[in-house]
């Protein structure tokens, strides 16, 4: 599960107020089991002390060619040669100007001319810096040599203004690098089924029975699974997201259109992931008209009669070779009862939320999931954003396959 295990990541930090955000990507490059050896220009000590990152990547941080004291080299060569992958960020105005001209006055530069690896970028600056002709000038520059942008965000920035200019976030950047490592094809060929969002069952024209889902987990599943070279078709209920450019979208309201849907495409996928909170039931009889409220008239009771179970009726005439993962949320007896419905329906795995975890669960941008395979093989993430997340599933789903 953790890609970036034994991966050697060089950080490069220049003088701009965005170096806050460098110590959270280091622990997060840390926790997924990189080593991480972090330079520094002088000016960027003005922004974030090097005993933060040392004491966060347990190394010793780099500023100088060599130690003033005793004069050691911090030998630029054989950094170069070491790193799997250069990250220069906050790379500034200044630095981005060195490093197209090949201006080796520090110990930042002069590593990344000797850098035999990948080199990223992740420029931070203020907006009218970041559009002027000389940085932009730059970038084309850097690109033209194979360096990759993590291009900033837009947002609010330092002086006041709003524009492009804002580092990245340090989520966003980690999932950076471990798509790099991960490879970008690891998918390609398969046909994947993924179903989103909620289901709307009707009570009159008007009215419906329906949930909290936001299809924010199932859309991030299709992206992840577009970005290593899958081809995905997305069932989705109603949802207020765009689609990921590439998907196949079929839109549907109901349980049953969903499984008309998802039967249409099931034989010819590989893999089904099902995120849909679908809902168990629905109206037996809907209303053609708006139900009113009568005087003297009882409150209408709503007669409800089961929805057809998606998964289980799919699993139920699976080919030899289909995945089947499917997701559970829970409110008690989790993990208890995410075992039951991964047995009973037939699935290899599930993936399991808890509304017990803050920040997991319906409509957030954040995920926290226990996955766990039919084999006992399971893993629980931490608190991640659902675009994190999306990768922990997919690279479970690829383990279990070579090792179910």
């Amino acid at each position: 599960m953790m890609v970036l295990k034994g991966k050697k990541i060089l950080i490069g930090i220049s003088g701009s107020i965005a170096a806050y955000k460098i110590p959270i990507i280091v622990r997060l490059l840390m926790k997924e089991g990189a080593e991480v050896q972090i330079i520094m220009t002088p000016a960027a000590r003005d922004f974030v002390t090097p005993l933060t990152l040392s004491t966060l990547s347990k190394r010793p941080v780099l500023t100088e060619p060599f130690n003033p004291v005793d004069g050691t080299w911090n030998s630029h060569v054989d950094m170069g040669n070491w790193a799997d992958l250069m990250l220069i960020a906050p790379a500034s105005a200044t630095t981005l100007g060195k490093m197209a001209a090949g201006i080796a006055d520090n110990l930042l530069v002069t590593t990344y001319l000797a850098a035999v690896c990948p080199v990223f970028f992740a420029p931070a600056m203020d907006l009218d810096m970041f559009q002027h002709p000389s940085t932009q000038r730059n970038i084309s520059t850097l690109l033209s040599y194979g360096n990759q942008m993590i291009a900033p965000r837009e947002g609010e920035l330092a002086s006041g203004l709003c524009g492009a200019g804002r580092l990245e976030e340090p989520e966003v950047i980690l999932e950076v690098i471990r798509d790099f490592f991960k490879g970008n094809q690891s998918w390609a060929g398969k046909k994947v089924l993924i179903t989103a969002g909620p289901t709307v069952e009707p009570i009159d024209p008007v009215r419906y029975i329906s949930n909290y889902s936001s299809g924010k987990m199932g859309y991030a599943l299709a992206e992840e699974a577009l970005k290593r070279g899958a081809e995905v078709t997305l069932v989705s209920g109603p949802v207020q997201i765009n689609a990921p450019s590439g998907v196949n979208l079929i839109k549907v309201q109901t349980a049953r259109q969903m499984l008309q849907a998802c039967d249409t495409v099931f034989d010819d996928s590989n893999l089904l992931i099902m995120t849909a909170a679908v809902a168990d039931f629905r109206v037996s009889d809907v209303s053609g008209s708006k139900i009113k409220k009568q005087a003297g008239i009882d409150t209408p009771a709503l007669k409800l009669v089961e929805n057809p179970d998606i998964v289980k009726t799919l699993s139920s005439h699976r080919k030899t070779g289909q995945y089947i993962m499917g997701f559970a949320l829970e409110t008690d007896n989790e993990v208890a009862n995410a075992q039951s419905k991964l047995s009973s329906k037939g699935m290899d795995a599930i993936a399991l939320n808890s509304l017990n975890d803050p920040g997991a669960g319906y409509g957030t941008d954040t995920n926290k999931v226990t996955l766990i395979h039919k084999s006992g093989v399971s893993y629980t993430s931490a608190l991640e954003s659902k675009s994190v997340i999306a990768g922990r599933v997919l690279d479970f789903i690829e383990e279990t396959i070579v090792n179910p």
